[in-house]
């Protein structure tokens, strides 16, 4: 009975042993999920106040760019408003007259005073009517307004600055097939494509000279037929009767440089009307010097920063 209660005693042992074990491991249990949903509530305490931080630098910026493009559109509308008034100044310079944009109207409340008849005579009412009625009545014509004609802008002087000279280069040459004296040359001027040129050179300038030469080309000349060939520029040389050098850029100048004249603003016409006679009038002006440089009026022909068109041989003789 004594060994049998004491294994009783003993079993009894384990399990209070085994139940406290167990409880201590429920209690930590218990510690651990109490910290994860403390740790729980600041992870969302600090994401939320991330969220706010956020949310305020995004104002932030919003309301900077807001500011920024109000001054831009005040800049913008300041431009505009200063633009339209120097077209209104051109349209004026140029004899376009404004017209005012009428304002907002508004609608007649006020009714027409009303005339009795007298006795001295119908009412206007009736004699207005009278009047339209009467076949015998002529009909006054409006004479209509004249529109007024701008005024004509002022024509440039006549002088080399009307002459569209420009450094050119002979990328191919070969005699005129219908013309013994003339070449046919394609002159690179710096343009999307070559211009085909008609020169009576073939006397005075060999055939390999001509070749992947700088020249200075006219160019504004109106197109003209030569011999079944259109020619739209003309080669400048300094010439005599019995001797004709091409005129030579200065050296670095390159096809498409424009040539200008010392005192002479150049403004050159987009095509030279023939009737005007512009290049005739400057071609007595039009010579070398004692030093070879070609000149308008003793003032140099000259490529700004490189140099002066200049002869080879001819002084003092006519460029043309």
């Amino acid at each position: 009975m004594l060994r049998r209660a004491a294994t009783t005693v003993g079993s009894a042992c384990k399990k209070y042993d085994l139940n406290c074990t167990k409880f201590a491991k429920n209690r930590r249990t218990m510690a651990d999920l109490q910290k994860i949903a403390s740790n729980n509530e600041r992870a969302e305490a600090l994401i939320n106040s991330i969220e706010a931080e956020i949310y305020g630098i995004q104002q932030q910026l919003v309301e900077r760019q807001k500011q920024e493009l109000i001054k831009e559109n005040a800049a913008l509308a300041k431009e505009v408003g200063a633009a339209l008034a120097q077209l209104v100044q051109l349209e004026l310079r140029n004899g376009k007259k404004q017209i005012p944009v009428p304002g907002a109207r508004g609608f007649c409340t006020s009714a027409a005073p009303v005339v009795l008849p007298t006795e001295a005579g119908p009412a206007p009412a009736a004699q207005a009517s009278k009047v339209a009625k009467d076949p015998k009545e002529k009909k006054v014509k409006e004479k209509k307004p004249t529109a007024e004609k701008p005024a004509a802008a002022p024509e440039a002087p006549v002088d080399v600055g009307r002459l569209d000279l420009r450094v050119g280069k002979i990328v191919e040459v070969g005699r005129h097939p219908d013309a013994d004296s003339l070449y046919l040359e394609k002159i690179d001027c710096g343009e999307a494509g070559p211009r085909t040129v008609v020169s009576g050179l073939v006397k005075f300038v060999p055939l390999e000279e001509m070749q992947n030469r700088l020249v200075v080309v006219m160019c504004n000349l109106k197109p003209a037929k030569m011999r079944g060939v259109t020619s739209e520029a003309m080669v400048m040389c300094a010439s005599t009767p019995e001797k004709v050098e091409v005129l030579s850029p200065p050296p670095g100048a390159v096809p498409g440089d424009l040539v200008h004249c010392e005192g002479y603003p150049r403004q050159p016409d987009a095509q030279l009307n023939p009737k005007k006679k512009i290049f005739e009038s400057c071609a007595p002006d039009l010579m070398t010097n004692d030093d070879l440089v070609a000149c308008y009026k003793g003032a140099a022909l000259h490529v700004p920063g490189k140099g002066k068109v200049v002869a080879q041989t001819l002084k003092n003789v006519n460029v043309k």
